[in-house]
Formats: C-alpha cells, structure tokens, sequence
C-alpha cells in the first residue's frame, strides 16, 4: 500500500506508528497511516487484520 520512498513501516512491524498518515480525522480522534494501521488518540491501534492494540499511552509520573 504504501509508495513512499524510503517505504514506511508494514502494519506489523514494531515501529508501525512511524508510517506516513493518509487521513487525518483528530475531531474523531483516530488517523489512517499509509500502511492500513487505524492510530487512534489514545494511543490505540486497530490493524488492517482486524487485531487490536491496547492504548499503550505512558503514565503519568507524580
């Protein structure tokens, strides 16, 4: 799917999140990245497979 040159990350390699984004929509909190990856905000994933990612955010320190 992707025609960039380097090309970007397949859906499932470990540096996935750094494929290019296609489609942007942030007032519905989620990306389409060139790979087929849905990004959501809360740093969720659902892959072109239909697998899902948990949200991995980091926790905030006190």
């Amino acid at each position: 799917m992707c025609t960039h040159v380097p090309k970007c990350p397949t859906a499932t390699s470990s540096d996935r999140e750094a494929a290019q984004v296609v489609a942007a929509h942030p007032e519905q909190g989620w990306s389409l990245l060139c790979s087929g990856l849905l990004l959501f905000e809360d740093t969720g994933e659902l892959l072109p497979d239909g697998q899902i990612i948990a949200p991995h955010r980091p926790l905030a320190t006190v």
